[in-house]
């Protein structure tokens, strides 16, 4: 006897409720990205103002140097959340109208 792929009972049925609740989970989703984006902000503003410019020696220069790089970074990670937060909301725009289609 062979075991092949059999159709499910009940195929899902459309619940446009349910596609509307999923539209908004993604929206949520893409607020609490959007919430870390303002927080790498907040750090980034801490640490320009952990620059210490006044301190001339060599350390100080090592200490912006690093303060730098690690700022850099920063950046480029939020571009990339700032870039993720357009994409989750694009989807969920997508879920809105998959759900308006119907199955």
């Amino acid at each position: 006897m062979s075991v092949g792929l059999m159709p499910a009972p009940n195929p899902p049925t459309f619940d446009p409720l349910e596609c509307a609740s999923r539209s908004h989970e993604v929206q949520r989703l893409a607020w609490r990205v959007q919430s870390c984006v303002d927080r790498v902000d907040a750090v980034l503003s801490s640490l320009r103002k952990a620059q210490v410019d006044d301190w001339l020696s060599p350390a100080g220069r090592a200490y912006r140097t690093t303060i730098a790089v690690h700022a850099s970074a920063l950046m480029r990670a939020r571009e990339s959340l700032e870039a993720s937060v357009a994409l989750v909301l694009r989807h969920s725009q997508n879920v809105s109208v998959s759900s308006e289609r119907g199955p």
